[in-house]
């Protein structure tokens, strides 16, 4: 389950969201989901630990059809508020998802595994919703920014305060363990990003593929294997009944 977000932490989350890093993950997500995802209108999307509803609001922007769940029903209150009847909410948990198998065309986990307990249920989860891909977005643990907050927060209880943060490849370890091997694609997001955002450019690919930004965003493209039952023709044949017409002589006329 993990940490469910209460008045405070909620407000900690806004403010963070409202600094400038904060604004910086709203630029990411567009660049991300336009350049990365490249969404159809009128898909469906879930977001795991939907929040405020600040994220669903990036994807609103595409016309998707969008669909959140968050375990505090405060955070639930502010999403209603901020989205009204543009997005279907629900009080749920990412680790058991009430909804069917592909349900949903993408499902999103932004900042999300860092309050689980367990990353690996939630991300089993969301690509059994999901049909075509999983948007997953996280703190870097290698990044100087997010090492810093976390020491932080050791001694001034925010946002960042007994939070779990994962590297490029500890997240690749969990994805291989949820969905075994899977094309993903990746970015992440530097310090500087706001020199970017300034200027409305996308970001450069020589710097975004660089493992050392704050946030770190992955799609993850499903794959779907079937394995077939193979059936033995040989015994197969020996059970079938003989056909009526063995041991009938057919002449050929010159």
């Amino acid at each position: 389950m993990g940490i469910i977000f209460d008045i405070q932490l909620a407000k900690a989350y806004e403010e963070w969201c409202s600094s400038r890093k904060g604004l910086h993950l709203d630029f990411f997500l567009n660049h991300m989901i336009s350049e990365t995802l490249r969404p159809f209108k009128h898909e469906r999307v879930i977001d795991i630990g939907c929040g405020s509803g600040s994220h669903l609001l990036a994807a609103g922007r595409y016309g998707m059809n969008l669909t959140g769940i968050d375990a505090s029903p405060y955070m639930l209150t502010l999403a209603k508020n901020r989205l009204g009847d543009r997005c279907e909410l629900k009080k749920a948990y990412a680790e058991d998802l009430p909804y069917e198998d592909n349900q949903f065309d993408l499902a999103f986990l932004i900042n999300t595994l860092e309050f689980l307990d367990d990353p690996l249920p939630a991300l089993e989860e969301a690509g059994r919703v999901a049909k075509r891909g999983i948007f997953i977005v996280f703190f870097n643990s290698i990044s100087c920014y997010i090492r810093w907050q976390k020491i932080r927060g050791i001694f001034r209880k925010g946002m960042f305060s007994g939070i779990k943060t994962y590297s490029l490849w500890e997240i690749k370890r969990a994805l291989n363990r949820a969905y075994g091997p899977v094309q993903i694609k990746w970015e992440s997001l530097p310090l500087f990003a706001g020199s970017f955002r300034k200027a409305g450019k996308t970001m450069i690919p020589g710097i975004s593929y660089l493992p050392f930004g704050y946030l770190i965003g992955i799609y993850v493209i499903l794959n779907y294997r079937y394995k077939t039952d193979n059936l033995f023709l040989k015994e197969k044949i020996n059970r079938a009944k003989r056909p009526v017409i063995e041991g009938v002589h057919i002449s050929h006329s010159k």
